[in-house]
C-alpha cells in the first residue's frame, strides 16, 4: 500500500514556529508530528510513502531520508508553486493502485487499515475520513419571515457538522480528472467526481482527531500525545 503525504504548506497560522521549521516537523513529545503519522501508516501496512514537499523541503529530506528508520520506502515530489491539496498528485508517477492521501499534521488514533478496508468494500472511487464537530454560535440567532418579522430567536445555538479529517483513500481512476500542473483543491475534485456520478464515500470516525492548525491546537497536541501516547502508537 502506498500513501501520499501533503507536506509542502508554509503553516502560516503557526508562525513564528514555522518560520524555521516546516509544520510537519513540529515536535510533539520526543518526535515530530509527521513521524507519528508515518509510524501509524507503517503499522497499517503502508510500505511506500511519497511526500509532496515545497516549503523547507530540504529539512524534511534530511530528517526522514529514504525511510530506512521506519522500515518503509520514502520518496519526495517537489512542487515549485502551490498546487492545492490534490494538484500535487499530477506530479507523482506510479499511482496505479488504491492509495492513501493525507495531510502531514494530523494527530489521530484512526485505524488506517480499517479505513482502507472500508473504502475497498464501499466500491467508491474516493473515501473521506470524517469527524463530527460541534460549532457553537456565540450570539443570539434571529430568524425572520419575508416581512421582516421575527419568528424565532435562538440563543447561542450549537450545530453538528461532519467534517473532513484531511485523510482520504483514492482509486487511481480519480487521476483522470486532474490536469497536469493545474491547481486543484480536494473539495473541487469531490464536486467534479459527483457531477460525473462517481461514488464518493464518507468513513465516519468517532475516536480522537486534532488538526494542528493554530498555536493552541499545537499546545493541546503536545499534552494529548504525552498523556495518550499508547493510543497513537499502538505496539510501540
Amino acid at each position: 500500500m502506498r500513501a501520499v503525504i501533503l507536506s509542502g504548506g508554509k503553516g502560516t497560522r503557526l508562525r513564528p514556529y514555522t518560520t524555521v521549521l516546516p509544520k510537519p516537523l513540529m515536535p510533539i513529545g520526543d518526535m515530530p508530528i509527521l513521524e507519528v503519522v508515518i509510524r501509524q501508516l507503517q503499522q497499517a501496512g503502508v510500505t511506500q510513502i511519497t511526500m509532496a514537499v515545497g516549503y523547507l523541503a530540504e529539512l524534511l529530506r534530511a530528517f526522514f531520508g529514504e525511510g530506512e528508520k521506519f522500515k518503509l520506502s520514502i520518496d519526495y515530489s517537489m512542487e515549485k508553486e502551490p498546487m492545492g491539496t490534490v494538484g500535487p498528485l499530477t506530479l507523482i508517477s506510479g499511482l496505479d493502485d488504491t492509495f492513501v492521501m493525507m495531510n502531514g499534521d494530523v494527530l489521530t488514533d484512526l485505524d488506517y487499515a480499517d479505513l482502507i478496508a472500508f473504502h475497498k468494500k464501499s466500491g467508491a472511487v474516493a473515501t473521506i475520513a470524517t469527524y463530527e464537530r460541534k460549532v457553537k454560535i456565540d450570539f443570539g440567532v434571529i430568524e425572520t419571515d419575508s416581512a421582516g418579522l421575527i419568528n424565532a430567536y435562538i440563543e447561542k445555538p450549537e450545530f453538528d457538522y461532519r467534517v473532513s479529517m484531511g485523510v482520504y483513500v483514492f482509486e487511481p481512476e480519480v487521476l483522470a480528472y486532474l490536469k497536469p500542473g493545474e491547481y486543484l483543491d480536494f473539495p473541487d475534485l469531490v464536486k467534479i467526481l459527483m457531477a460525473d456520478n462517481k461514488p464518493v464515500a464518507s468513513y465516519p470516525f468517532s475516536g480522537y482527531w486534532l488538526d494542528m492548525g493554530r498555536p493552541d491546537d499545537y499546545e493541546r497536541a503536545i499534552d494529548e500525545f504525552e498523556s495518550r501516547r499508547s493510543d497513537f502508537l499502538r505496539g510501540e
